[in-house]
């Protein structure tokens, strides 16, 4: 999972030292709270023949795949905090070599860790992958002469791209086609 830059909520430039020095954790964190929030309404829902696998390298394009009642997802999780200026992120093209494929963004509040709204980028389970278009990424970092190559496998996707889904109920019930129960759980 990729997470943007956040700042401890004063004010602005006021950056959180912790954040650096702890991203790996924060990042751990808002996955585990993902995954526990995203099994919990499925459970909630009905659905019990649920698999959760992650992915050990991220060089496929995903962190994640699930599996609910027959449809397989494979995921590539972003995250940034609420109020974040991040406008786009980078997504590697080896997602949409999966049937299912999709990114999501999750926002999250950088006080409490609680996340939520989710920004969506992928197509209803009888769809393929969506198209990532046709922005290459560059390296960060120039060579030594400057040049900052192409990152041929990773397209550039604006947060304009994504839909807004307001709850993990509204998320699930995009992954995985669930009753219109799911859209008013949690």
């Amino acid at each position: 999972m990729d997470t943007s830059d956040w700042r401890n909520g004063g004010s602005p430039g006021d950056v959180d030292p912790a954040f650096s020095a702890s991203s790996s954790l924060r990042e751990k964190i808002i996955e585990h709270l993902f995954v526990g929030e995203l099994l919990r309404t499925l459970w909630r829902n009905g659905a019990r023949q649920v698999e959760l696998l992650r992915a050990e390298v991220d060089a496929s394009g995903y962190d994640l795949v699930l599996e609910c009642n027959g449809i397989t997802r494979h995921i590539q999780l972003k995250s940034s905090y609420r109020g974040a200026k991040t406008s786009r992120v980078n997504i590697n093209i080896g997602l949409q070599q999966k049937a299912r494929g999709c990114a999501i963004w999750i926002m999250f509040d950088p006080r409490t860790m609680e996340i939520g709204p989710f920004l969506w980028l992928g197509n209803s389970p009888d769809q393929p992958t969506p198209s990532f278009g046709d922005r290459v990424a560059r390296h960060t970092k120039g060579n030594r002469f400057g040049t900052k190559s192409e990152r041929p496998n990773i397209r550039v996707v604006s947060k304009s791209d994504f839909k807004v889904l307001s709850s993990m109920g509204n998320l699930a019930l995009a992954l995985f086609d669930l009753s219109e129960n799911a859209a008013q759980d949690g």
